[in-house]
């Protein structure tokens, strides 16, 4: 295989889109450890809104965020057809609460583009690029951003 297209292959991402506030997200899909139902969760006192507890995931004690929450829209209230997306933040393992999982995609670099800026927020900083596919959007969500601080999960 030439060089040009080993470089055009690692140019290549795969992601898992979502749906939650409404709205079409996307996380790379090498950051995703697992993706399941919801299942009833243990609540933590003084817990930051957009916290709904935490899951014991085979033997391992998991924080699940209610990521339309996190992202600034209402708060999603659970149902069994809501998924839990588990992903890795760095070293830490969090689960994302969102109202759906649609598909995995698969985009060139190029078809990113960068997310337009106006005030610089949180909300804003959770957004590291969009893609475009036909009329559709699709903002991909940067995980460093979205994972608590130990001591607003600490029981």
């Amino acid at each position: 295989m030439s060089e040009q297209a080993d470089a055009k292959l690692a140019k290549n991402l795969e992601f898992v889109t979502l749906v939650t506030g409404g709205q079409n997200f996307c996380i790379e899909i090498t950051q995703i450890r697992e993706i399941r139902r919801w299942s009833p969760i243990t609540m933590l006192p003084h817990s930051p809104p957009y916290v709904l507890g935490v899951i014991n995931l085979r033997g391992a004690v998991i924080p699940i965020i209610d990521l339309a929450a996190k992202l600034g829209f209402e708060k999603i209230e659970p149902t069994e057809r809501h998924v839990i997306i588990i992903v890795a933040i760095h070293d830490a393992i969090v689960g994302l609460l969102v109202e759906s999982v649609s598909e995995i995609i698969g985009v060139s670099q190029d078809m990113v583009r960068e997310t337009p800026r106006g005030p610089e927020d949180e909300t804003t900083r959770s957004i590291l690029g969009i893609i475009t596919l036909g009329e559709e959007m699709t903002k991909i969500i940067n995980l460093s951003t979205l994972s608590p601080k130990k001591d607003q999960v600490a029981a």
